[in-house]
């Protein structure tokens, strides 16, 4: 039991729980059934994002364009139902998740095969993804009444009593859990994150590797694009900006590590489910929302510092060449 508490994951998980209980103490409408099945439907993007946003970082490396990237993609599906109601909604759907897709290769070409630097190439792109937004919709908004009814139905009809935001995100957990526990995929973005020079030694091929994660990215941003304007029946310009910064403080506070390297799929999960019971917390127990960024300030820097604390004492395991060519280190 005392093993179980050291982990990361135990204690943000009881750091969840105890968050709630003590919200329920002071308005306990917030721990009936119904809110907190609205508090799990409300985290299920910043999961989706925050799942693809941890192999990015594992990579050492960073993807700011993700949000700008959702609401690109988001923009598309809107018009494209709006113009094209008839059009079936997986059309829509696979439309926007493609459209993202391309959008994170580009990312990777220009990080994996170019050797450009992460954060100024995703900085860059984040800017223009952003603008192309206003350039496709000329900043007009296409809102609900617009929109065909399944394509804004679709993200809250429930199946076996849980919203399809809900089946969809545990899908994601499940392919990334998989990808990166029981793939060759997986422990080559380990191997990049933990000793990079080692990984090019034994052969992985590191700029693949990376095109197709920061695809992955793109891709998962696309779909959540889609569902962002379809649970909110509203697409603009400013969709999700700054989303970007939420996705990577839910991965920080989840103990995936900026070095690289370092990270796990139940730590992003638990690191979004964290701020979304802080997000919903705050305004029923009457709370300012400006008090949401301070607070979620406060726990990143926690976090930074009790990862940087980690660190000290444990030292930064570089691993030996045969445990990354067999992946014994995930």
């Amino acid at each position: 039991m005392k093993n179980v508490l050291k982990q990361r994951e135990a204690i943000l998980a009881l750091m969840v729980v105890l968050l709630i209980v003590l919200v329920g103490l002071r308005a306990p409408v917030f721990v009936s059934p119904a809110s907190l099945g609205n508090v799990l439907t409300d985290s299920t993007l910043l999961i989706m994002l925050a799942l693809a946003q941890m192999l990015v970082i594992v990579t050492r490396g960073i993807d700011l364009s993700v949000a700008s990237t959702l609401a690109l993609c988001g923009m598309i599906a809107a018009m494209l139902a709006s113009t094209h109601p008839d059009l079936p909604l997986a059309v829509v759907m696979l439309a926007a998740t493609v459209a993202g897709l391309l959008l994170g290769l580009v990312n990777g070409a220009l990080i994996g095969y170019l050797d450009l630097p992460p954060i100024v190439v995703t900085l860059g792109t984040m800017s223009v993804y952003r603008g192309l937004v206003f350039v496709l919709s000329g900043g007009a908004w296409v809102n609900s009444h617009q929109m065909p009814a399944n394509f804004i139905a679709f993200p809250l009809d429930t199946l076996l009593g849980a919203t399809h935001l809900v089946w969809i995100a545990a899908l994601v957990v499940l392919a990334c859990w998989y990808g990166t526990r029981h793939t060759r995929f997986g422990r080559d973005l380990y191997a990049i994150g933990n000793a990079p020079a080692s990984a090019r030694y034994v052969g992985i091929p590191m700029a693949q590797r990376l095109f197709w994660t920061y695809g992955i990215s793109g891709m998962v941003a696309g779909l959540a694009g889609y569902l962002w304007v379809a649970r909110y029946a509203v697409a603009y310009t400013e969709i999700a900006y700054g989303f970007e910064f939420t996705v990577i403080a839910a991965c920080v506070i989840g103990g995936i590590s900026i070095a690289g390297g370092a990270g796990t799929v139940a730590g992003a999960v638990l690191g979004s489910l964290f701020l979304g019971v802080i997000g919903n917390a705050l305004p029923v127990v009457k709370v300012s929302p400006f008090w949401q960024s301070a607070l979620t300030g406060l726990v990143i820097l926690a976090a930074v510092l009790i990862n940087a604390r980690g660190n000290k004492q444990g030292g930064r395991q570089i691993l030996p060449l045969h445990q990354i060519q067999t992946g014994s280190h995930v």
